[in-house]
């Protein structure tokens, strides 16, 4: 899919920066993430990927530019603001980021105790846990600990968690970081599958250039602080330009 006027903006960056000391990480970065697309950004280590996704979600504050998510303005939110923000964007963290003295019933249960608006207080939240558990596929995994998992387990244990709020954004940090070939194909896949099923909108943060080849709608190179290039993975595949090229000959 290509960028599209006719598409509906869910997220729209403007002019963002981003200072750490003296160092600017973001210089001015704009993007456009439309209704059920997967863009795809990538860039160098340390070019200010992570931190950009972190300022869309609250976790790092940003020093300038405006940051609008599904028509609220992230500098203007109030609390029910952020509580809507916080229910229909899931954020996928790098690391699964699971809670290792949680279960996975109870790492799924934590999103649902700790935000109430979509489906109110809960009595038992079994039917909601082993419903994602089913679209990962983990549904035996309901009682382990995080310990028992291996890493894709645990990627998609944390997918599971993500989707238990049925987010309409998902954003998803380095997915397959870590994980073998292999166990990396398998979370792309269903990465795309929940996509297709659930008609989310994605912005997947990677260095994998075979799972941008796979997903990508879209996708921004972040150079230098700003998106240097735009386009199908297709259109950038073929640039000459040296600073594209290094993303895409190795």
């Amino acid at each position: 899919m290509a960028q599209s006027e006719s598409k509906k903006s869910v997220i729209s960056i403007r002019n963002l920066k981003k200072y750490f000391g003296q160092h600017m990480v973001l210089d001015g970065f704009d993007l456009d993430l439309y209704e059920g697309e997967s863009l795809v950004i990538m860039g160098k280590s340390g070019s200010g990927k992570s931190v950009m996704i972190k300022c869309l979600v609250g976790l790092v504050p940003h020093d300038n530019g405006t940051i609008n998510i599904m028509g609220r303005d992230l500098d203007l939110a109030d609390e029910n603001d952020m509580d809507y923000i916080r229910t229909e964007v899931g954020f996928l963290f790098q690391g699964s980021a699971l809670y290792d003295s949680m279960t996975v019933r109870e790492n799924l249960e934590f999103p649902l105790r700790r935000h109430t608006r979509k489906f109110g207080e809960i009595d038992d939240a079994t039917p909601l846990v082993l419903e994602a558990l089913r679209d990962v596929g983990l549904e035996d995994a309901i009682d382990l600990m995080p310990e028992e998992l291996s890493g894709g387990m645990k990627r998609r244990i944390a997918l599971a968690r993500t989707l238990i709020l049925k987010p309409a954004i998902i954003l998803y940090d380095e997915p397959t970081t870590g994980l073998d070939p292999i166990t990396s194909k398998e979370i792309v896949m269903l990465m795309k599958r929940i996509q297709e099923q659930y008609k989310t909108s994605s912005i997947i943060i990677t260095h994998d250039v075979d799972c941008a080849r796979y997903i990508a709608d879209r996708m921004i190179l972040l150079v230098d602080g700003i998106n240097y290039a735009e386009g199908t993975f297709a259109q950038l595949d073929a640039s000459t330009d040296p600073k594209i090229q290094a993303f895409f000959k190795t």
